[in-house]
Parts: C-alpha cells; structure tokens; sequence
C-alpha cells in the first residue's frame, strides 16, 4: 500500500511502498477514503525538514543538550551515530481521516466491517491507503451521514474543540479568536453554533472573507486601534474567552490577549506561539492562562489510546473520543460546515503536489483545507512488499529475517549486523506500516511483510532475528526453531516460568541454534578485564551499578503481561556478565526492592540484587531509576586475588594490578553486539562450537529472574 513520509533530513515528501498494517485485539483496520493535511503542523515539519543541520541545532537547543551530555557518557562517536541515525528515519505524515473499516480487533465489539469511521491520532491516522486504528481514536458516522469528506477534519476539530473547553466557554460569551487558519477557523464555527459572539483576529483580512458567516466581527492585529476596536465591541469589558490559535514564533498574540481581555478571563493557547506571559497586563486582571493538550483528556495516556481503556463519563465528561463524537454531530446537524473550508483536493499518488502548495506555494494560491482522496487499489491490501522480486540468497552468506523493527532494531541490530558482510538481509516483518517504511529506507531487505509467518517459511532465511515486546519472544523463538531456523532474540529470553520451560521443550527437540541477545559478555572491555584479572581463576566480588533512569509507568515495559518489568528485561543482561566473569554457576539469588514513596518512581525499578556463585565468588547489581542522567548508565567495579578491575559505561576500562594501572579506551561504547554477531557467524557456519554463550547459561540465568 503507499503511504507518505517525510525524509527529516532533507525535507524531501516520500510515497513509500509498505505493507498492510495487521490488526491488533484493541482497534480497527480502516481503509481510508479521505485524509486531512494540517496545514500548520505538517508544514513546520517540512519546513524544518528543509533546514540545513546547523538551523536544525539552533531551532532545537533542548534536544542539542540532551545529545552533549550523552556524549559525555557514552563517546561521542556513539552519540553522534544515534543521532544521525534518527534523523534520517522517515516520519509518517497526517493524524486526521476518514474511511471503512475493513477488519475489526477481537476486543473492539463497537465497530463491525463496513463501518465508515472518523479517525485521529499521530502514527495511526496518516497518510496511508490502510490504518489501523485504537477503538479510542475512532468515531462511527451516523448512517445518514452527508458529506463524508468533512469528517476528515476529526482531529483538527477536536483539537479546536479541546482549547475551547480549557477556556471554560459559556453560551453568550463573546470569545475572540486568535489566528483564523484551520483551527480558528473550525473554533470560531463550533463558538457560532454554541451561541457565543466570534471576534475574529488575524494578519490576514481575507481569513475574514473565508468565515464571514460565523465570525460576527474582524479585526486586524497589524492596525494601530486593534486593542481599542475590541474594547468598543466588548463594551469596554474586554474579551471573556481568548483561544489563541495562531502559529508563529512572536509572543505578540499572548501580548496581545492580555490587552484584549477583561477582568478574571481565561485565555487558552490551542496554537503554537512564544509564551512570555507579560506580567502587568495578567497580573493586574488576574488573567488565567492555560494549555489545551490536543484532543482532551486521554491523549497522551497509552492505557486510554492503545489499550482502549475509557475514562468513566460521570467523572470526564469529555474525553477525546467524546470530542470527536461531539465535533461530528456537530457536522451532522449542519451546525459546523467543514465543506467550505475543502480549498484543494489531490489524489494519494499526487502527495508531493499537496506539500508542494503549503511549503512552495509557487502559483500564490490560498489555501486552508487540504484534502488527500484514496481511489480503489487493490494493491493497498497485499501483506507483502517486494523490495526485489525474484531474489535469491547469495551463496555461503547468512540469510537474514527480522520480525519487530522498532528504535533499538533500527540503530542497534541492523547497523552493527552490517558490519559483516556474511549476513544477507532477507525479509522483514513488522505489525505496523510505519516501522515498516522506516526501516526499508534505510536498509536493504528483499521484501516487508506484516505477516512473520512468511519469513518462517522462506527457504533463503538462515537466521531469524526477533525484537518485538518481551511477552512475544517465547512465542516467536518456539515458532521459529520448529520451522527450522537458528534465533537471536533480544532479551529477556522470556518473562515467565511456563514460557522458559516451552522454549527449552522446543530447544531440545530441535537442532538449531538459539542466542539471547546477551551481548556484554563480548564486549572488548569486558574480555580484557577477565583475561587481565582472570576472573574465573579467583574468589571475584563484583559490584555492579546500573543508573536506569526513569521510565513512565504506562511504559509496555512496566506492563507485567506485555513486558515483564524492567528487572525480567533488562538485569538479565548484567546478570549474565557476572556470570561470563565468574564462570561460575548461580547458586542463589537474592532481590531487595525500595520503598520510594513517591509517584516518579516505581519501587520494582530500584532493586540490590544479591548473587552467590557456587565457586564462592558474589555480585551485587544495582539497578535504579533515581540517579542523575549526567551521571553515566553502567559501572562495573571486580574486585579479585589482590587486583581491581573498572568498567566505565563501556567506553573505558581500568585495571589495577601488581601496583601498576592500565586503562583501555575508545570513542565510542562497545558494549559487544560486533563480537556477538561474529560469535553468531561463526557457530552458524560451523567455524566454533556454541560454547562460549551455552543453552545452559542462558536458561539459568533467565530462570533466576523469571522464577
């Protein structure tokens, strides 16, 4: 199916080629009809796109911080990687359409096949001829539903409609609007059908000559008696309610609402503006100044938008799923008219036309409403893209199919895979279309698919690769081994004792080789502290501290069910290199949590976790989410026969031996998934024995924490 993108680094809109997205048990496949170009929004986009890398720095200094003090933890080479890593993934582009609903999720009862449906919500509404959809952001038409072009507009009505409710809008106030673009546009419309008196304020006059039906008065902000016109229109009052819903990098328009407004009103900023609240203006009319978060309660809030979960209406009256049911009764009833404002039209194929208009404008056309329209295909439904059609391995290479391809497949696994020129990416398999097409611009797969299936049963795939969410690892690793294939997953190998017991079931009525992602123990630094020390020769103390860092609690990892926890999947990884030091087996493990009372943290991500070897030897790991990000993520401290050993977050290493001190160092962190994958060649190609990670270790050091 196409779907549009858009290349970050140069600016450049792309019609990209991606699978079907499958349907999940909480939402809908739609197929969509029509989709909205956010005028505002998605031009900043390009626009920022278009910057070179310097203007790119000076726009976004908060993230130029974050990238300087990772370098000081991490090595600038590695930091500098990552971030150009991420810049050049594409970006799906577009958050609001309409369309049917092709396929309906097994917990998604309110939607049937046929259905015609209003949508919204970054990464799932976009410009594509397929979306699959959570149930909470989709809204069902009503069957005499007229134009159904205009509920394309969803989610910029929902946006409008959320900033007028944080301005806590009475029937009869008279609210001016800030900004007549789309969403003022569609604000002044909803405030003329509740009752109120619309003071239209823009740059622009002819933005008046668009909404003249709805907006009962027009002022221009650039005239010398702006300020004083209002004032005659409100009686000298000011402004009630002021939802400023203009895009600029000024602070005129808050400015400009403090002058406006009249004692004790609220002004709600919907747009995108500087926010220097000017102090004598709000503080001698003890002015409120609020944000309106996008489409209204729930958003942000995954257990609401991807899980479904519903806030109870007698306690949130208005969610953002009632929102956009309201803002489509509104259209319904031909209270609002959002046909009026459809200026351009163009088909999916012409994508790059519609951006062309709002960032080029070469014709000086005006615009407002942006319409991309989806014609039949029968391509939009194919669960496999051919990259490369009739291909075959390269003979003596590895063959390669990744199931899962999200952040850490794409600037992790795939960059240090390619490093060696004996695998062969084969086929790729994800669940949705983006990670699809951002992968696929990057590297060099055969083919996409949204069925994993259909790598399990390709004969060119040697070796699959499986980073999906942790509860689906045993499932694809079980899978995976019966169709005959070798496995590296990413840890955890499994998040619970049945799975465990499943996967070691399947290991030991198969042949083939299976390797967790337990990549430290290859680490240049950590190998050369064993062979310096000799580690495994000696009574070892280890010290282990891991400076985590904080992750939301709606995280999928915090989910018992989805990701186990973040001491199932990720202490394993520590866990396993004081094993590879020692080389030794566990022979007890002790887990202590704290008692943080408060919200930020969660106790179960601030752990000391005890572990006796049966050769004598003891670690402790330290595992917390309440340290400083300045302060670097991983120390390891060896403390054995006399000599001490420091590991500092794998981009030095010292050792202190015979009162002597070496240290080992590069620019970048080498945490070993170069070696690991090399080890992998190697054993696949039957060059080594699998002897240096075995079944056995990691299986022991899985049931440990699982158990």
């Amino acid at each position: 199916m196409k779907q549009v993108f858009l290349d970050v680094k140069t600016g450049e809109i792309l019609l990209m080629d991606v699978p079907t997205p499958s349907c999940k048990a909480d939402g809908i496949l739609v197929e969509t009809l029509y989709s909205l170009v956010s005028a505002g929004t998605e031009r900043m986009l390009v626009d920022f796109g278009k910057k070179s890398l310097i203007q790119k720095v000076k726009e976004r200094p908060d993230q130029v911080k974050k990238v300087l003090d990772k370098m000081v933890t991490d090595g600038v080479l590695t930091t500098l990687k990552l971030a150009f890593n991420k810049l050049s993934e594409p970006l799906p582009l577009g958050y609001s359409a309409v369309g049917r609903v092709v396929k309906v999720g097994r917990r998604c009862t309110e939607f049937q096949p046929g259905d015609l449906v209003a949508i919204a919500g970054t990464s799932y509404a976009n410009h594509a001829e397929i979306n699959y959809v959570p149930k909470n952001l989709a809204v069902k038409l009503p069957k005499n539903f007229k134009n159904i072009k205009e509920a394309a507009f969803v989610a910029l009505g929902a946006i409008a409609m959320q900033g007028i409710k944080q301005a806590e809008v009475q029937s009869g106030e008279k609210v001016v609007v800030i900004g007549l673009g789309l969403v003022g546009q569609i604000a002044a419309q909803v405030l003329n059908a509740y009752g109120n008196t619309v003071i239209g304020v823009d740059i622009d006059n002819s933005k008046y000559e668009i909404g003249k039906e709805y907006i009962h008065y027009f002022v221009n902000a650039n005239e010398e008696d702006a300020v004083e016109k209002i004032m005659y229109i409100t009686n000298d009052y000011g402004a009630d309610k002021i939802i400023i819903a203009a895009a600029t990098s000024s602070n005129h328009p808050v400015e400009f609402a403090g002058e406006i407004a009249r004692d004790r009103a609220i002004i709600s900023m919907v747009g995108v503006t500087k926010m220097e609240i000017p102090r004598r203006s709000y503080y001698q009319k003890e002015l409120t100044f609020r944000l309106s978060r996008s489409y209204g309660p729930g958003r942000y809030d995954s257990n609401y938008e991807e899980k479904g979960i519903d806030y109870p209406i007698g306690y949130i009256r208005w969610t953002e799923k009632r929102i956009m049911e309201e803002f489509i009764r509104l259209i319904n009833e031909r209270k609002i008219n959002m046909e009026k404002l459809i200026t351009h039209e163009f088909d999916i194929l012409n994508a790059k036309d519609a951006y062309k208009l709002i960032t080029e404008n070469p014709k000086n056309e005006k615009y407002i409403g942006i319409l991309l329209r989806y014609p039949e295909n029968e391509k939009k439904y194919i669960e496999v893209v051919h990259i490369i059609k009739n291909y075959r391995k390269v003979s003596g290479k590895i063959g390669v199919g990744l199931i899962g391809a999200g952040n850490f497949a794409r600037s992790v696994i795939l960059p240090n895979l390619l490093k060696i020129k004996d695998f062969e990416l084969i086929g790729l398999a994800t669940a949705g279309s983006v990670s699809s097409g951002q992968t696929l611009k990057k590297y060099p797969f055969k083919y996409a698919t949204t069925n994993y299936k259909k790598l399990l049963e390709d004969e060119n795939i040697d070796l699959i690769i499986i980073s999906t969410p942790h509860n689906t690892h045993a499932k694809f690793v079980i899978e995976a081994l019966d169709a005959g294939k070798h496995i590296y997953v990413e840890k955890p190998l499994a998040i619970n004792k049945q799975q465990l017991e499943e996967i070691k079931k399947a290991y030991e009525r198969n042949n083939q080789h299976l390797i967790v992602g337990f990549n430290r123990r290859f680490s240049p630094f950590s190998q050369w502290v064993k062979r310096e020390l000799q580690t495994d020769k000696f009574t070892t103390v280890i010290q282990y501290t891991i400076n985590a860092g904080v992750v939301p609690k709606d995280h999928w990892i915090n989910d018992p069910e989805v990701g186990g926890g973040r001491i199932i999947g990720e202490v394993c990884h520590f866990v396993d290199l004081c094993k590879y030091f020692t080389g030794s087996r566990i022979e007890e493990v002790q887990k202590m949590f704290a008692n943080s009372n408060s919200e930020k943290y969660i106790d179960n991500d601030n752990a000391s976790i005890n572990i006796k070897f049966a050769n004598g030897s003891v670690a402790n790991i330290i595992y917390t989410s309440m340290g400083s990000k300045a302060y670097p993520k991983e120390n390891v401290r060896i403390f054995s026969n006399g000599n001490v050993a420091e590991i500092h977050n794998f981009v030095k290493a010292t050792v202190y031996k015979g009162g002597r001190k070496k240290t080992k160092r590069k620019l970048e962190q080498d945490k070993g998934f170069v070696n690991e994958y090399i080890y992998i060649r190697d054993i696949i190609k039957g060059n080594r024995k699998a002897d240096y990670l075995t079944f056995e270790e990691m299986y022991e050091t899985t049931s440990f924490l699982v158990g």
